[in-house]
């Protein structure tokens, strides 16, 4: 019998539909306590807004969904991956002052301790890594 806070639980894994954004909110607060749960509630405020970009990011550029996964190693290391059916890479903008979109990778860079992006063969995988203080 494994303990909820064994390496083994400290996984969370979510699909959402194509254009599904209502599931953004959903995946977050799912996060948030999936966070408090293992120990590292100082990680929720950034990892939920640096994933919400992601899947948001996902969800609207892509017609086949997103995955998210994410993973809370020994060494309190956060690694979360969105995937999705796209081989087109992200890039980063420079929004006006009063744009309302067009930050996300600013922000992932910012504000993750490390960062990228994987191609696959069925599309490619968005990641980034925070590090519990």
């Amino acid at each position: 019998m494994h303990e909820p806070g064994c390496a083994l639980h400290r996984r969370l894994h979510a699909a959402l539909a194509p254009a599904d954004l209502i599931a953004v909110g959903a995946v977050r607060r799912r996060l948030r306590a999936a966070l408090n749960h293992w120990g590292v509630p100082e990680l929720a405020d950034t990892a939920e807004l640096l994933a919400s970009e992601l899947v948001t990011n996902a969800l609207l550029h892509t017609e086949r969904g997103a995955v998210l996964d994410v993973v809370l190693t020994p060494e309190q290391r956060l690694r979360i991956e969105v995937q999705d059916t796209t081989s087109r890479l992200p890039n980063r903008r420079t929004p006006s002052e009063t744009a309302t979109s067009g930050r996300g990778l600013l922000l992932v860079e910012a504000l993750a301790d490390d960062w990228g992006v994987q191609l696959r063969g069925d599309g490619k995988v968005t990641w980034f890594e925070l590090g519990a203080a």
